[in-house]
């Protein structure tokens, strides 16, 4: 199968299974969703939901997050690990959005990046899924999706964003990111299948025949 058939061939496999892909998250606006993807980093979003509703009771905006004392900012997170960063990043980014950028989210990615605990990745989520902007956010989960589809070669992730930007159309991109979560999740995960087993990686490689090894991002 050509790679412009295998793209063909995913893109309608994973509309046909997840039409209207939900954003895993729980959260009600732009800062919600910023804070929680924060969070998320090397930790699962069932952990994430799990906590910020007691993080969220205690302030869910900048202004009342600047008056959450650190310490009780981490107690709280600190089931979803690397606590002592995260709660840092979540009070200082609470203050700058009040500082400079009138206690709103900046709908642009490379303000979105200056702020503290928020890389690419992070930022381009809250450009998709809070600002519904076109972004393909790829995180080692879709790199390694991405590489078992013959979709890249598997350096890192950002030559994987630019080669699934390439690849798809911007209009698939916000609920590409999300069905390709959910497939591998469901179907692909990195132990439930070595490239040989589920219906996407047999059908664009029906002759493989030895595991794939995967690059880490």
């Amino acid at each position: 199968m050509l790679k412009k058939q295998r793209v063909e061939f995913i893109l309608n496999k994973l509309s046909e299974l997840y039409p209207a892909p939900p954003i895993p998250l729980s959260h009600k606006d732009t800062y919600t969703l910023l804070v929680a993807v924060l969070l998320s980093a090397q930790c699962t979003d069932e952990r994430v939901n799990q906590v910020t509703p007691e993080l969220f009771d205690q302030a869910d905006n900048p202004k009342d997050m600047c008056d959450v004392p650190v310490e009780t900012i981490y107690n709280i997170i600190r089931p979803c690990g690397l606590a002592p960063q995260k709660s840092k990043a979540i009070s200082k980014l609470s203050h700058i959005l009040i500082d400079e950028h009138q206690g709103k989210v900046p709908e642009d990615i490379e303000a979105l990046e200056r702020l503290p605990g928020v890389g690419h990745k992070t930022a381009s989520v809250v450009m998709s899924q809070g600002f519904g902007q076109p972004a393909f956010p790829v995180d080692t989960h879709i790199h390694r999706l991405a590489q078992r589809w013959g979709l890249t070669n598997g350096k890192n992730v950002t030559q994987t964003e630019k080669d699934l930007k390439r690849l798809f159309p911007i209009k698939s991109w916000n609920a590409l990111h999300l069905q390709i979560i959910y497939y591998g999740r469901e179907y692909c995960s990195a132990r439930g299948c070595d490239g040989r087993v589920c219906d996407i990686c047999t059908t664009c490689y029906p002759n493989r025949k030895k595991p794939l090894k995967t690059k880490k991002a």
